[in-house]
């Protein structure tokens, strides 16, 4: 039986959490699955370590079939918003227009978000700060997702996060808000690509296929996402 080692952001982590023992149940086969932020997935990828499925934004992995790093084609998977979360246990606000959403941030103990040069998600979360005016007027605290900033969120070292919405709904102690504002908000889209280099080829493709079949879409929804398309 083979090992498998597919690397991602924070966002699917609560969805591979459900579907790997699922998967290895299925083929016997092993899921080694890692997380780092985008920008350390890139740097592992330069450094050319053992990696079979790597999971990144589809443009991203559109462009390592470009480069020869993934072979065959990017496989679409699901589409995940950012959203608001706060301490558990404290008022939700309203966040539902960019002056609500300003009002709540300018209301916070402190805001975490992942640093602007990670991912895509801290990038866009800067972004919003500083298009609502409150660059250097609000506690901003720049954390990586589960372990760093969500824990934030959860011990209520900061009151309010802005993160794809899989993570903060996955992480107890943590309310939901709501999205970001339409005008505000950042779509990723998630695919999976097989890396040129694996020595599991045929595998890893399967794996990548089980990722999309009807059960495991419901997983993907389950968990916050869109699917491809919506």
């Amino acid at each position: 039986m083979a090992t498998i080692t597919s690397i991602a952001g924070g966002a699917p982590k609560p969805v591979f959490d459900r579907l790997k023992p699922l998967y290895e149940r299925r083929t016997g086969n092993t899921l080694n699955a890692l997380y780092d932020s985008m920008s350390g997935i890139a740097a592992r990828v330069a450094a050319h370590e053992a990696l079979d499925v790597l999971l990144m934004p589809v443009a991203t992995i559109e462009n390592y079939i470009k480069q020869g790093v993934v072979q065959g084609a990017c496989m679409a998977l699901a589409n995940i918003g950012l959203a608001v979360g706060v301490t558990a246990g404290q008022p939700v606000p309203d966040v539902s227009t960019p002056d609500a959403l300003r009002a709540a941030l300018k209301a916070a103990r402190g805001v975490v978000h992942a640093p602007p040069t990670a991912t895509p998600s801290g990038a866009q979360s800067d972004k919003v700060i500083r298009e609502l005016g409150l660059a250097g007027k609000i506690s901003v605290a720049h954390k990586v997702g589960l372990a760093g900033g969500l824990a934030a969120i959860a011990s209520g070292e900061a009151t309010l996060g802005i993160f794809p919405k899989s993570e903060i709904v996955s992480v107890t102690g943590i309310a939901l808000a709501r999205p970001l504002p339409p005008a505000l908000q950042l779509t990723i889209s998630y695919g999976a690509g097989v890396t040129a280099a694996s020595k599991v080829a045929a595998e890893a493709a399967e794996f990548v296929r089980f990722l999309i079949e009807p059960d495991s879409r419901r997983v993907w929804i389950e968990c916050g996402f869109d699917l491809p398309g919506v």
